[in-house]
């Protein structure tokens, strides 16, 4: 039987449409978003024992997980402790691996950096993987407890403490990894060199791209001193990922943003899982046991901005981070 002009209802059309224009975006996000991490074991975390900075949310949580799934006993070195104990506990749930901890660590304050580090190294004699995710953008001007600016301080200088003091922990566990995760942000950023503090002009976003391009610099200088160690340091951009760190970005918090920008947005942007694949590629993946000093991005190096060449500039950096930080030079 064979029904000639029937018309539709109009609202069976209009639903048909949005439910395919939705299916495509979805598959458009899917792609855009990449791969999963495979890798050719599953189980090749197993044993090792790996520190993970802002590990309660976002890409640092999805990462965590995932480590903790292939067997990795598992540091989350986060500030809010109640957050991340609830993200903890969802972890041990799922993945059935108990060696998951929550411990301190407030990148913003030297003295909790010092003393996390100390409690981690009076418990574990080894560090296979540390991975430097934690990170804010386009705070507010304000100050850490030893007065860096914010980001600059909690991207960059905190973790460069962080990352000298588990040195030697890194050194006696050989081969082992550290992972920096930067932006491509890092792109933009210049060194002030006159005002690395932004004490005398701050600019939120030029403040962030500092941090970011910091983060690269101390990458390339840190995988020059550690050559012949068994060592390697690499960073990563994990690209345009929907997570907490754009809590500050008043726009893109807003009613407006929320109804008109972010459903356009959304298939353009990866989910944390997707943006924390790269890092788990960095941590665990045999192909870059070796590989150091380089720059990621969806598992493939990638070129970095001009002004991160600058061997020059990383040596500077390594100085002043010394000296502000009060680490002793290695």
């Amino acid at each position: 039987m064979v029904f000639k002009n029937v018309k539709m209802p109009k609202y069976f059309v209009l639903g048909s449409t949005i439910a395919a224009g939705f299916g495509v975006a979805c598959l458009t996000k899917e792609w855009l978003g990449g791969l999963n991490y495979q890798g050719s074991d599953t189980a090749v975390a197993e044993g090792k024992v790996v520190i993970i900075t802002g590990a309660n949310t976002g890409i640092g949580k999805e990462t965590a997980w995932e480590l903790a799934k292939r067997g990795a006993k598992v540091y989350m070195a986060c500030r809010d402790m109640k957050r991340c104990e609830t993200a903890r506990e969802e972890i041990v749930l799922n993945t059935k691996n108990k060696y998951v901890y929550c411990r301190k660590c407030d990148l913003a304050s030297l003295e909790s950096v010092r003393e996390f580090a100390e409690n981690f190294k009076a418990r574990e004699k080894k560090l296979d993987v540390l991975i430097n995710n934690a990170g804010v953008m386009k705070t507010p001007k304000s100050k850490t407890k030893e007065g860096f600016e914010m980001q600059l301080g909690v991207n960059h200088m905190g973790h460069f403490l962080l990352t000298n003091l588990l040195l030697d922990r890194l050194k006696e566990s050989a081969p082992s990894r550290i992972i920096n995760v930067t932006s491509v942000a890092h792109k933009s950023g210049k060194l002030q060199k006159d005002d690395l503090n932004s004490d005398r002009n701050y600019d939120s976003y030029g403040a962030y791209a500092q941090s970011k391009l910091a983060n690269v610099l101390f990458t390339k200088e840190l995988a020059r001193r550690l050559e012949g160690t068994g060592v390697t340091a690499n960073c990563v951009h994990p690209g345009i990922v929907d997570t907490e760190i754009t809590r500050h970005m008043s726009f893109y918090n807003s009613w407006l943003a929320t109804i008109f920008v972010k459903p356009l947005a959304w298939p353009f942007v990866k989910s944390p899982k997707q943006g924390a694949q790269s890092t788990i590629f960095l941590a665990i993946d045999k192909t870059v046991e070796k590989v150091t000093g380089k720059y990621f991005s969806n598992y493939e190096e990638s070129n970095v901005g001009e002004n991160a060449t600058n061997e020059s500039d990383a040596k500077w950096l390594w100085a002043t981070s010394e000296k502000w930080t009060r680490v002793s030079p290695k």
